[in-house]
């Protein structure tokens, strides 16, 4: 049977223009931990050219229902309008889109063939559903054979005709997904969630720079909080670096650190899990005025010692990397000249450690100031910093500063100490 939804295959392409194959393929993968596996399967074969001949992706989880099937592969969308790649704001589960992915293979291969195994209340039932890049728009879907014997549920998606070669699977699509799932792969632990390629297990520990765990105690109420910090080496993509609150394992919610969205690179997840999040409320500290009915809430003492110990936990991890970088920084300017040129060797003496400390310490209190600046950006704003410090204006330098950015009243201390205790500038 074949089924034609209300968009043109090149309309359904514009609407998915914002993926790529690395992407799709992890659309894919989504799909599947989405439908509640565990394992995922990536198996392909290249020609003698290097090209991928076969590419499959397979899940054990629960299917695809025929009876539900107009809802996954008919018309999700009713313009034109570019689909944005988000990740879920509050909680890790149904990541995909309503079934938008199923749709990205045209970024790699020309046809897709779903093989999928559902149990109904008949029992068993298989079925294959096709569809190929020219005809995005419509589907063909044969679920007539007999109810599946294997007594497993599962569905791999068959990818023929494909633009993708095996240097780019293994150079460029599976450290992506190592990035994309790697966070996720860890908040799952307990369940032994895996992404098998060829056989062999992708190894998440990759993007791991440091993990550490120790536990938290509430005395006044004998709460317990069990946390696992990690620190990754690369970024996660559009997950960026979360709290996850769990109870016994299974996520309950999700929300941003205190440290994200810095613009410094540094990565991180911070999994915390307590029986305390049970009956936990998290919606209503959005408004001052509501008490929670059942269970805590983020009012509780708890809840605010808990985010206290873990801001000043993640403060004192991020100052070692942020020095690192601030060194890399400087490194980095060197080589591409933006510190000024001075006319004397003495000058420089005199003028240049004094100025390379201060953006050190300016970099280490707030990264954002010198992410996105062009080359002449960069030159105009350490030029406009040793221009101040030329003329002693070392108030005027403190305002600039604690105008641009937020500061913390210890940050605010400490370079204003910082400013004060630079040598005066001498000719």
């Amino acid at each position: 049977m074949s089924v034609k939804v209300n968009i043109t295959s090149k309309g359904i392409q514009k609407v998915l223009k914002n993926y790529n194959e690395k992407q799709a393929i992890a659309e894919y993968i989504w799909n599947g931990f989405d439908a509640n596996a565990n394992t995922i399967r990536v198996d392909y074969v290249a020609n003698p050219l290097g090209l991928l001949a076969q590419l499959t992706i397979a899940d054990n989880g629960y299917g695809i229902n025929f009876d539900r099937l107009q809802q996954k592969f008919d018309p999700f969308f009713e313009s034109e309008k570019s689909i944005q790649i988000v990740a879920p704001k509050h909680t890790s589960k149904m990541h995909g889109r309503n079934g938008v992915g199923r749709l990205t293979f045209f970024t790699f291969a020309h046809d897709a063939v779903w093989h999928t195994t559902y149990q109904s209340e008949q029992g068993f039932r298989y079925g294959e559903i096709h569809i190929s890049t020219g005809g995005l728009n419509s589907y063909s879907h044969d679920f007539t054979t007999a109810p599946s014997s294997s007594g497993e549920t599962g569905t791999t998606v068959s990818f023929t005709n494909l633009r993708i070669s095996q240097q780019d699977v293994e150079e460029t699509v599976l450290p992506f997904l190592i990035n994309e799932f790697c966070w996720f792969i860890e908040l799952n632990k307990q369940k032994n969630y895996s992404v098998i390629v060829n056989g062999k297990a992708l190894d998440f520990n990759s993007n791991v720079k440091t993990l550490e765990q120790f536990n938290l105690f509430y005395p006044d109420t004998a709460v317990t909080f069990k946390i696992k910090y990690v620190h990754w080496k690369e970024n996660l993509h559009k997950e960026l670096s979360k709290y996850y609150f769990l109870a016994g394992g299974e996520e309950i919610y999700k929300d941003y650190t205190t440290l994200n969205k810095k613009s410094d690179d540094y990565f991180h997840s911070i999994y915390i899990d307590s029986d305390f999040f049970r009956d936990f409320d998290f919606k209503s500290f959005e408004n001052e005025g509501q008490v929670a009915i059942f269970g805590a809430a983020k009012s509780s003492a708890e809840y605010r010692f808990l985010i206290k110990a873990l801001t000043e936990y993640l403060k004192s991890k991020r100052k070692p990397f942020l020095k690192e970088y601030a060194n890399r920084l400087v490194e980095t300017y060197e080589q591409d000249e933006i510190f000024p040129v001075y006319a004397t060797e003495r000058e420089k003496e005199l003028r240049k450690p004094a100025l390379v400390n201060l953006i050190k310490a300016l970099y280490e209190i707030e990264p954002k100031l010198f992410s996105s600046l062009n080359t002449d950006q960069k030159k105009t704003f350490v030029r406009l910093i040793d221009l101040l410090m030329r003329s002693n204006q070392r108030d005027e330098i403190f305002e600039m500063f604690n105008g641009m950015i937020e500061l913390e009243a210890e940050e605010q201390d400490e370079l204003l100490q910082l400013i004060k205790g630079l040598e005066p500038a001498k000719n």
